[in-house]
């Protein structure tokens, strides 16, 4: 039987030669993950199950992201929670203030999740890690629970769904536009529980970081993982973060449910209108709406190459004073790249608030909450109703760039409506 890249990662987890679409299994993982919101719900059930003792302390991440540094009371007895679990379990992979990154971005950069691994965690956006070739994808608190215990997850094998992506993207095109036209194109549900698999020419095309967002917003279409073929890229990637690369290949006659074709030579920087993901338009067909607040970072578009773009829109320039903007690196490591290059004194001359790695904004926890009426740009994943603030504030998807253009416009905008090439 001819199998996706996704089933193979699977089969090969499960000690078999080969899995079908809708197959219940039993698979092996390599990484467990969890962070300061998930992770205690994880931890109870562990100790209510009786389980004393994690399967491996070494493959278990935990990483207080969301709420911290603690924004309230409950935020800290969360984070205390899993701070005693871990030093009681000796956990290895605990980052907590002043080491962590927002998770997404921190796992790949430490090499703790590679190509050809199977990794679980209690967050949707874990299926990022389908970047590097890996099956990642996200669960419920209890099965983390017994993820830490056994070191195992039950699965059904997903089907699933081809993009082939052709071309070159133009100025100002990134990863998120992709991903932005690609939900426009079938749908908040068009991937529900399958595969969505990425192939064709125009990978090369792209970037890691440009990578990363794609595969991190597939389950923004519904999909159990997004995931890409491994090639230099991704090996240059690997040697860099100590990882040995693994490939697993799409079998020729691998069976797909539907088959795309994506131009990015035909993309233009794209907008995604509330209060859902797939209401995605190209920016220069939008009117010039009035913002109140622009977010730049997240699992999606805090890295490096995401900062760069801002830094090149916002250099010499400054916020519009009916807008504010903050901006976030993903991890320290990225902060300390961003402050050598001199992004964050741009970012701040440019009038924009500059914060620690933290989750915070994107789920309206904290760092930039929204009020009643408020709208914001934002380079984050989700505009549901509510998602960053007051149920009647609008969330604006949208890149770096854009999300830099609009700050100084104090309206959606593109760089190319201010002349900036």
């Amino acid at each position: 039987m001819s199998m996706t890249m996704t089933q193979k990662i699977i089969a090969a987890h499960c000690g078999m030669d080969e899995v079908r679409p809708g197959q219940i299994v039993m698979a092996e993982t390599d990484m467990v993950l969890g962070n300061d919101i998930t992770a205690p719900l994880a931890i109870r059930e562990f100790e209510k199950a009786g389980f004393d003792k994690v399967f491996d302390r070494r493959k278990i991440a935990l990483v207080m992201d969301h709420f911290t540094p603690c924004k309230d009371i409950k935020a800290a007895q969360q984070c205390l929670e899993v701070r005693n679990f871990a030093r009681k379990h000796e956990i290895v992979n605990f980052y907590d203030v002043g080491d962590m990154g927002i998770e997404h971005a921190l796992l790949p950069e430490l090499g703790l999740v590679g190509s050809g691994d199977l990794v679980i965690g209690a967050d949707s956006h874990t299926c990022t890690y389908g970047a590097l070739g890996a099956f990642s994808t996200g669960v419920g608190s209890t099965d983390m629970a017994y993820g830490m215990a056994a070191g195992r997850v039950w699965l059904k094998v997903p089907s699933a769904l081809r993009f082939e992506l052709t071309g070159a993207p133009g100025r100002w095109v990134c990863g998120k536009d992709v991903i932005l036209h690609i939900i426009g194109l079938i749908g908040v549900s068009g991937a529900q529980y399958r595969s969505m698999e990425f192939a064709g020419e125009g990978i090369k095309r792209l970037s890691m970081d440009d990578r990363l967002c794609i595969a991190n917003m597939a389950i923004e279409a519904g999909a159990k993982n997004g995931i890409f073929p491994v090639d230099e890229k991704t090996m240059e990637y690997e040697k860099k973060t100590g990882r040995r690369t693994v490939r697993y290949e799409a079998d020729p006659g691998a069976d797909y449910e539907a088959e795309y074709r994506i131009d990015l030579s035909k993309l233009r920087p794209t907008v995604s209108f509330p209060h859902s993901p797939g209401n995605a338009v190209p920016v220069d067909e939008c009117e010039e709406i009035p913002i109140d607040q622009v977010v730049i970072g997240s699992c999606t578009n805090g890295r490096l190459e995401d900062l760069a773009n801002a830094a090149v829109v916002l250099q010499g320039r400054k916020v519009s004073k009916d807008c504010r903007a903050i901006i976030i690196p993903a991890t320290q490591k990225i902060y300390l790249e961003a402050l050598e290059m001199g992004f964050i004194r741009t970012f701040i001359e440019a009038g924009c608030a500059v914060s620690t790695p933290t989750c915070g904004p994107c789920l309206g926890g904290h760092m930039g909450v929204l009020a009643k009426g408020e709208r914001a740009v934002s380079t984050t994943n989700r505009n549901f109703i509510g998602r960053m603030g007051h149920t009647e504030s609008e969330v604006y998807l949208a890149s770096p760039a854009v999300a830099a253009a609009s700050a100084i416009a104090g309206c959606l905008v593109s760089p190319e409506k201010l002349g900036i090439n």
